[in-house]
């Protein structure tokens, strides 16, 4: 009997404490009129949101300040079932949820995304509506607004062993023309075929989803078309806020190998936000034709910037910026020119191991042996820069003729550059002084020592800058001339946001 007795008492002691607990009463919930609701916002915004796809997800929080327990009596959509808008408060969803609690001093979540049903319209357009909050007779109200944008939607349909899913866009000996009217949303990739040709006019938005690209395949052609005032924009299909400036969204634009004068043409171009801006290379055969790319950023891509494999570049006021392993990388071989290019790589959301620059004069063969190919490579009034302490990698083996140059350009290295062949009035491990880097701002700053450097006859082949300022009679070096005057951001990022 003295065994149990513990535990007897114990048990008389939980017994005790739950009577009690059950008779005390849980706050009351108060009627008082006078009680308000606060919100995190007044109102929940989406921009911009194309049509029949879904928003992301967008939180209101809901407080209830007092030190009273409230009961809101109804929350509910405005417009009912007729609006695009769709709630979930604290896990339960619908047009209308009744008798929500929230005890004092608490708050609770309400989830809102939204989709739009198209318009056959060109400009974005809005569509609105308001979450009703009826509380002890009172009634308060969120605004919830969305952009709407409608678009033309490319879907893929097709797919071959070893390839990505795609979608034929311009097939063999058809020339297709993409125009400013509606942005062109593609999901998986878009694909330019042998003979084809896309060109792709000055305002053109090509978005991207994940995983997405655009392809020319063997022989098709690519043709960018922008404007300083108008560039074309290619990014993903998220245009949130949120989402402006995070790279990877996407996969990228991939160019074969064509014909002798059916040249790949990339001009005033904004590439950003995905895995690989512009992989360009020789696929079935050596490449007879080249890409010319000018007046064109490359920025922000956790990959690699521009990827090339035994193929021809030229390129000037050219910006490549941002990313999380080489900026530029020029791999079996092939023939570049860098006429008044910004390299620059100040990679800043994870480790990168990589220089902003890399380049090589071979490709692996069968066994995995290095197979020499000849490398013509040239930079003028040019920037090599970024975060690490040495920006330029190289592996160059015997059996092939490699010529490389930096001519009057800027270069974060460890290697000597003395005056020779390969290095011509270079500045070396100098700071160039972009104005804002967070910002994607590569111009130089007031005291940059870039400014002036360049050599007069370059200056004189690429006689305005990425802006269009002139560069005479004393160019800089890089895509940007110094000019006190101009604004915070290149012209181009403006075309980013909403118009």
């Amino acid at each position: 009997m003295f065994r149990i007795r513990p535990v007897y008492v114990f048990f008389q002691l939980m017994l005790l404490l739950l009577l009690v607990s059950s008779c005390l009463k849980e706050d009351p919930i108060s009627s008082d009129p006078s009680l308000k609701l606060e919100f995190s916002n007044d109102t929940v915004l989406f921009d911009t949101v194309f049509t029949s796809l879904g928003s992301i997800t967008k939180p209101l929080m809901v407080y209830n300040n007092s030190g009273k327990r409230v009961r809101i009596a109804n929350i509910s959509l405005s417009r009912g079932g007729s609006s695009p808008f769709r709630m979930n408060v604290d896990g339960i969803p619908g047009l209308s949820v009744n008798n929500v609690e929230i005890a004092p001093r608490d708050s609770i979540f309400v989830f809102v995304k939204v989709t739009i049903d198209p318009r056959n319209e060109n400009n974005p357009f809005v569509e609105d509506d308001e979450l009703v909050f009826n509380f002890n007779g009172n009634e308060q109200k969120v605004k919830l607004v969305a952009w709407g944008q409608d678009a033309n939607y490319i879907l893929a349909d097709q797919q071959v062993a070893g390839f990505p899913k795609f979608k034929i866009v311009a097939d063999s000996n058809q020339t297709v023309i993409w125009t400013a009217g509606k942005p062109y949303v593609i999901y998986g990739y878009a694909l330019i075929d042998s003979y084809g040709t896309l060109i792709v006019e000055e305002g053109a938005r090509v978005h991207f989803h994940d995983k997405s690209g655009l392809w020319a395949y063997v022989n098709g052609v690519l043709k960018v078309r922008g404007t300083r005032e108008n560039p074309v924009i290619f990014q993903g299909d998220r245009l949130d806020p949120d989402y402006r400036n995070i790279p990877g969204q996407w996969d990228r634009i991939w160019l074969m190998e064509g014909r002798q004068g059916h040249n790949h043409e990339i001009d005033y171009a904004i590439i950003r936000n995905g895995f690989i801006g512009l992989q360009v290379e020789s696929f079935l055969r050596p490449t007879q034709n080249q890409l010319t790319i000018t007046n064109t950023i490359i920025e922000n891509h956790t990959g690699i910037g521009l990827f090339t494999r035994l193929f021809a570049v030229d390129a000037a006021n050219l910006v490549i910026a941002n990313c999380g392993n080489y900026g530029v990388a020029l791999t079996g071989g092939g023939a570049y020119r860098f006429i008044h290019t910004t390299l620059a790589n100040n990679w800043s959301l994870g480790v990168r191991n990589t220089p902003g620059l890399f380049f090589n004069n071979f490709l692996p063969d069968s066994l995995n042996r290095p197979f020499p190919i000849p490398l013509n490579m040239e930079w003028g009034n040019s920037i090599v820069y970024g975060s690490m302490d040495e920006e330029i990698g190289k592996e160059l083996v015997a059996g092939a003729d490699s010529v490389y140059v930096f001519d009057h350009c800027l270069l974060k290295t460890k290697r000597q550059t003395p005056n020779n062949a390969n290095y011509i009035n270079v500045i070396r491990n100098q700071d160039p002084k972009f104005k804002d880097y967070p910002k994607f701002d590569y111009r130089p700053d007031t005291l940059s020592p870039v400014i002036g450097k360049g050599k007069a006859e370059f200056g004189q082949m690429i006689p305005f800058d990425i802006r269009g300022n002139s560069r005479l009679p004393l160019p800089d070096l890089g895509a940007y001339q110094f000019v006190p005057s101009q604004g915070d951001l290149p012209k181009g990022i403006l075309n980013l946001k909403r118009k």
